[in-house]
C-alpha cells in the first residue's frame, strides 16, 4: 500500500497540487489521467521519492519496494541487458554481484567461504535462482529476443531499451509499481502481453497512460487529475469518462433550476413588491432568493481541439495502385515486391511490427523517398496529405506561429490564422510562441492544423497519436471517423485502430496479410492467424 497525506506543490504562483490525500491499495490498478501539464508524471516522481513536494507526505508499507520505469535511457548503458533487467531489483542486484565476485577469485579464503554461505541463504529468500528465468519471460514478453540479452545496452536502438526498462520496472515483483507511459514503443504483441501480466498482477499499480484501451483493461481505479486535485474512481477509464460527465452534467442541470428558480423569485419580486397586498409575499421571495445559491463551476484543466478534416472533392473510382514496389534501406530489403490498391472509401491500418516499413511505404506515397524498383500511382482525383512520423524538419526555420501557419494558407491574414490556432488551443499569446520551443504535443497540433488546411481527399498519418495528451486523441479519433474518404495510417494506438479502420494490411516477415474487416474482428479470426503462421515460418518471430 501506498498513501499521500496533504500533498502540495507549486511551481511559483501556478499550483499543480493542494492538500491532495489519496490511498492506492494491494490488488488494484490505478490509471493516472489528467491533461499534459496536469502534473501526472510529476506526482508519480513524488511518490517514488525522486521529487519533494512543498507540503505533505507519501507513506509505503513497511519493508515494502517501490519499481518506478525509468524514462533516462543512458543510465545503464556500460550494463547488459540481463544485468539491467536484474537492477530493477537493486538489494538482490547487490547480493548478485558480491556472490559472484567471491566466485571469481581464485584464491578462495575462508572468509569467503562464509560469506559465501550467508550471500547464498540471501540469495535463495530473494529468489535469486528464479531470477534469469524470471528475467528471460519479461523480455520474451516485451519483445527482446534472446540475442540480444547478453549484449550491452548502448548497443541497443531506442525502442528496445525501453522495452528492457519496462522489464527492469517489472522485475522481482514490486509491492508499488509505478509506470509512465509504458506503452510507448511497444507494438501491439507487447502491450497485449503488458496487459496481461498486469491483469495478473497481485500488488498496487498506479499507471500514466494514454491509451485508453490499455485504461480499459487494466485499469481497476481511474485517479483523476484536474481542477488541482486528485479524484478517485471505481472503475477503468470508459467507466470514469461516463461518471465524469454525468457528474457534470448533474452540476449544470442543478445550476440552471437553481437560476431557473431565482429569476422567477426575481420576477415575482419586481412585479409586486410596490403591490399593498402581495407585499408580504414579495418578502418572503426576497428570503427565498438569499438562500440560492449557484455552485461555482470550476475551470477544467481539459481542453478539446477543434479536429474536422473537410476535403475539397470525393475521391474517384481509382485512388492509388502500388505495383511490386521494392526499397532497401541500409542493406536491408524493406518492401519487396508490394503490390495493394486502394479504392474509395477505404480507411487502411497498417500494422505489424515492422515500424520502419510503414514509415518508408508512407514517405514513398508522400513523395519523399523513390523506390528502388516498382511504382505507384494516384487516382486523377486525389490530393494526398501526409502526416510524418517524424516533424523536426517543419519546424526548423525561427518564426512563430502565425507566420508557420500562414505558409500553408496562402491568401489568409494574421486574424484567420489566430483564429484556427486558437480552435488548436493556441490562444492569445500562445499564437505567438517560436517554433523553436514547442513541445511534441504542440508541434501535433500544428501538424494537424496543416493537414486540416490541405482539404485533401486522401490522409496519410503515421503515429499521429504519439505527444498527444487523452483529449487531443478523442478529438483526432473522432474527426477521423467522421470523415468520408480514404484513409492510411499506422498507429499502435489500439482504440484509434479498432474505431477507425475498415481495412487491415499487416507486415509480416514473409509478405503481407489484407483483409477487409474491423480490428477486433482480423484479432480473432483464425484464417488471419493461420495465414500469418505460414508466412512466418522460418522467419523469426512476429511483431504486431
Amino acid at each position: 500500500m501506498i498513501s499521500a497525506t496533504n500533498i502540495a506543490l507549486a511551481y511559483g504562483k501556478r499550483i499543480i497540487f493542494k492538500d491532495v490525500n489519496i490511498k492506492f491499495t494491494p490488488g488494484n490498478c490505478y490509471g493516472l489521467i489528467g491533461a499534459n501539464g496536469a502534473g501526472k508524471s510529476t506526482f508519480l516522481k513524488i511518490l517514488a521519492g525522486e521529487l519533494e513536494a512543498d507540503k505533505g507526505t507519501v507513506s509505503v508499507g513497511s519493508g515494502q519496494r517501490i519499481a518506478m520505469l525509468r524514462q533516462d535511457h543512458f543510465a545503464f548503458d556500460e550494463h547488459t541487458v540481463f544485468d539491467t533487467v536484474i537492477m530493477g531489483h537493486e538489494h538482490l542486484y547487490r547480493v548478485m554481484s558480491e556472490r559472484n565476485a567471491i566466485y571469481a577469485k581464485e584464491e578462495f579464503s575462508e572468509a569467503d567461504g562464509v560469506r559465501s554461505g550467508e550471500l547464498e541463504a540471501e540469495f535463495a529468500e530473494l529468489n535469486g535462482y528464479e531470477a534469469e528465468a524470471e528475467a528471460a519471460v519479461l523480455l520474451n514478453g516485451l519483445g527482446i529476443p534472446e540475442e540480444l540479452r547478453q549484449k550491452q545496452m548502448k548497443e541497443l536502438e531506442g525502442g528496445d531499451k525501453v522495452r528492457v526498462l519496462l522489464a527492469q520496472a517489472l522485475f522481482g515483483n514490486p509491492d508499488v509499481l509505478l509506470l509512465d507511459e509504458p506503452t510507448n514503443h511497444l507494438d501491439l504483441k507487447a502491450i497485449r502481453w503488458l496487459d496481461e501480466f498486469l491483469s495478473r498482477f497481485q500488488n498496487t499499480v498506479i499507471v500514466v497512460s494514454h491509451d485508453r484501451h490499455f485504461l480499459n483493461q487494466v485499469c481497476t481505479h481511474v485517479a483523476d487529475i484536474d481542477f488541482g486535485k486528485i479524484t478517485v474512481y471505481v472503475g477503468n477509464y470508459d467507466f470514469w469518462y461516463q461518471a465524469s460527465q454525468l457528474n457534470l452534467k448533474q452540476k449544470q442541470d442543478e445550476n440552471r433550476k437553481v437560476t431557473d428558480k431565482a429569476n422567477e423569485l426575481k420576477e415575482f419580486i419586481q412585479r409586486f413588491s410596490s403591490n399593498a397586498s402581495k407585499a408580504k409575499q414579495a418578502t418572503s421571495r426576497k428570503k427565498l432568493l438569499e438562500k440560492l445559491t449557484v455552485e461555482e463551476m470550476p475551470v477544467s484543466s481539459r481542453k478539446y481541439p477543434f479536429v474536422v478534416f473537410k476535403p475539397e472533392r470525393p475521391c474517384g473510382d481509382i485512388v492509388l495502385e502500388i505495383k511490386d514496389l521494392c526499397k532497401t534501406v541500409d542493406g536491408v530489403r524493406i518492401l519487396d515486391q508490394l503490390a495493394l490498391n486502394i479504392g474509395p472509401g477505404d480507411k487502411v491500418a497498417f500494422v505489424g511490427g515492422d515500424g520502419l516499413a510503414k514509415t518508408t511505404l508512407f514517405q514513398i506515397l508522400a513523395g519523399e523517398l523513390k523506390p528502388d524498383s516498382g511504382s505507384f500511382r494516384w487516382g486523377v482525383t486525389i490530393t494526398p496529405a501526409y502526416f510524418p512520423r517524424e516533424n523536426a524538419a517543419y519546424f526548423a526555420n525561427e518564426m512563430n506561429l502565425i507566420e508557420w501557419l500562414c505558409q500553408f494558407a496562402p491568401g489568409e491574414g494574421e486574424n484567420f490564422a489566430r483564429g484556427f490556432l486558437g480552435k488548436m488551443l493556441f490562444s492569445g499569446e500562445e499564437a505567438t510562441k517560436q517554433t523553436s520551443v514547442l513541445s511534441g504535443g504542440e508541434r501535433v497540433r500544428c501538424m494537424l492544423s496543416k493537414m486540416m488546411l490541405a482539404a485533401a481527399n486522401t490522409l496519410i498519418f503515421d503515429e499521429p497519436t504519439n505527444h498527444l495528451d487523452l483529449e487531443s486523441i478523442t478529438a483526432l479519433n473522432n474527426a477521423l471517423i467522421d470523415y468520408k474518404e480514404v484513409l492510411l495510417f499506422a498507429s499502435h494506438d489500439h482504440e484509434f485502430v479498432a474505431t477507425i479502420a475498415n481495412r487491415i494490411i499487416e507486415f509480416t516477415p514473409g509478405g503481407i496479410i489484407d483483409r477487409k474487416m474491423r480490428f477486433e474482428e482480423y484479432c480473432e479470426d483464425p484464417r488471419v492467424a493461420a495465414e500469418r503462421a505460414a508466412l512466418c515460418q522460418g522467419q523469426g518471430e512476429l511483431r504486431l
